[in-house]
């Protein structure tokens, strides 16, 4: 039961991800046209999330029902500059926005699903 939680947990942090990410991509694109901006992205959510499951260990050393402090970090996406000195690529951007969709869809489903068996082992219906 313990890990239904835990997959719970990890899929809101996924979704919370994926939402963040919708909003790097959107800042990216508003400023396509930007003289000199730099595209931006967050680290792959395995990497940030790895990284929050260490530092909670740290600090809580071992506790089952510390909350992670998720958070992931903003990278610069290496591509080809315009003459003007900006990096973003619509296409690029597009391609990246898919993913974070999926991420997220994948991380509702899952949320969902694990609800639903939750309910059903209180009883309830699934």
């Amino acid at each position: 039961m313990f890990s239904d939680l835990k997959m719970l947990h990890t899929a809101a942090a996924l979704a919370r991800h994926s939402v963040e990410r919708h909003a790097q991509i959107a800042e990216n694109i508003a400023n396509a046209d930007t003289p000199g901006f730099k595209a931006k992205d967050l680290e792959p959510f395995s990497e940030a999330y790895a990284k929050a499951e260490r530092q909670t260990a740290m600090q809580t050393q071992g506790s089952n029902f510390a909350q992670t402090a998720f958070r992931a970090e903003r990278i610069d996406i290496a591509g080809v500059a315009s003459p003007n000195g900006n990096t973003v690529s619509l296409e690029d951007q597009m391609t990246r926005s898919t993913a974070a969709t999926r991420d997220h869809d994948t991380a509702i489903t899952i949320y969902s699903k694990t609800l639903s068996m939750l309910r059903a082992t209180l009883g309830g219906r699934g």
